[in-house]
């Protein structure tokens, strides 16, 4: 069975609730599995827990019974991101337009002016999804 992930923020967010929207209904189209992903940067300490994110989802979109909720410790989100959907063999990471954003920004430094989506696409070897934020 395929895997679609989708990082969110806690709380949700309006454009991590679009976000996520899409990837249930990637997950829907592929009869995919979901995996539900937010990362707790250890600077910042929000302590959520899968509960809080199960919660949360169920609050906006109901039971999703192909979901997997999963909350990572990481000091990078990208780097947790990209740890975690290697570790789900994913097939399909969706994403928001603000965290390839954020990765743009991220990878400037490094890189100059980094394709993000090709650059996802490369290390990550799935498809990537873009929502846009309206």
């Amino acid at each position: 069975m395929s895997r679609v992930v989708v990082p969110v923020r806690y709380p949700l967010s309006a454009h991590s609730r679009r976000t996520l929207a899409a990837a249930i209904e990637e997950a829907a189209t592929r009869d995919a599995e979901l995996t539900v992903l937010h990362v707790d940067l250890y600077q910042e300490s929000g302590k959520v827990t899968r509960t809080d994110l199960k919660r949360a989802v169920e609050r906006a979109f109901g039971r999703q019974s192909n979901a997997r909720y999963v909350v990572r410790q990481g000091f990078l989100v990208e780097q947790t991101i990209l740890d975690e959907v290697a570790a789900e063999d994913a097939d399909v990471v969706v994403i928001g337009r603000k965290q390839v954003s954020r990765w743009r920004r991220s990878l400037r430094t490094l890189l100059g002016e980094p394709d993000v989506e090709a650059f996802l696409a490369d290390e990550l070897d799935c498809e990537l999804v873009t929502v846009d934020a309206d």
